[in-house]
C-alpha cells in the first residue's frame, strides 16, 4: 500500500523549492570574491523580462551592484529578449532596481564604503513567483587565496578518491 501524503495541499502543489526553480548562477563569484554576507532581493522587471527569466535565459557574468542614494540597483545583468516579443522589448543591459527593506539598504551601502568590499550577483531565481536575485557583500581574493582554495579543493578530491579506492 502506498504512503499517504500527510502535507497540507498548498504545500504539494507549490512545487520545486528556489533552488529547482534556478535560473542563473554566477559561479566566478565564489572563485574571485569571499562572500561575507548573503540578501535576497527582488527585482522590478519588464512583462517580457520575465518570460524570459522563466524560459531560463540571464547570464549574472558581468553583473555587478550598487547603492545610490536610498536605492539599490544591478548593473550589466544581461536578459535577452523574449523571441515572441515584439520592439517594446526592453534593452537587455538595462539598469534594474533592487527591492530591499531600507534598513537593508543602509546595511550595503555601509559595506561598500568599507574598502576592499563590493555587491556581487550570486544567483538569479524565482521564489513563490517573483524573480530573486541572491547578492553577496564580497571581499576581492588575491592570487594567493586562490591558489590555496584550489590546493585544499584538489586535496579534498584526492582523500576522497583514496577512500573509494580502499572501498572496492
Amino acid at each position: 500500500m502506498a504512503r499517504e501524503d500527510r502535507r497540507p495541499t498548498s504545500e504539494r502543489t507549490r512545487g520545486p523549492s528556489p533552488e529547482d526553480r534556478l535560473v542563473a548562477q554566477n559561479r566566478r563569484a565564489g572563485h574571485d570574491y569571499f562572500i561575507l554576507e548573503t540578501y535576497e532581493a527582488g527585482l522590478v522587471l519588464r512583462g517580457t523580462e520575465v518570460k524570459s527569466l522563466r524560459s531560463g535565459k540571464a547570464s549574472l557574468a558581468e553583473a555587478y551592484a550598487t547603492v545610490d542614494g536610498s536605492e539599490a540597483w544591478v548593473l550589466q545583468l544581461h536578459i535577452p529578449p523574449y523571441e515572441q516579443g515584439n520592439r517594446a522589448n526592453p534593452d537587455p543591459l538595462r539598469k534594474r532596481k533592487l527591492l530591499l527593506h531600507r534598513a537593508q539598504i543602509v546595511e550595503l551601502k555601509e559595506a561598500v564604503a568599507r574598502k576592499g568590499q563590493t555587491l556581487v550577483p550570486l544567483k538569479l531565481y524565482f521564489a513563490r513567483g517573483h524573480a530573486k536575485l541572491l547578492i553577496g557583500v564580497g571581499k576581492g581574493k588575491k592570487n594567493v587565496d586562490k591558489r590555496h582554495a584550489i590546493a585544499e579543493r584538489d586535496a579534498k578530491r584526492e582523500m576522497d578518491r583514496a577512500r573509494r579506492g580502499s572501498r572496492g
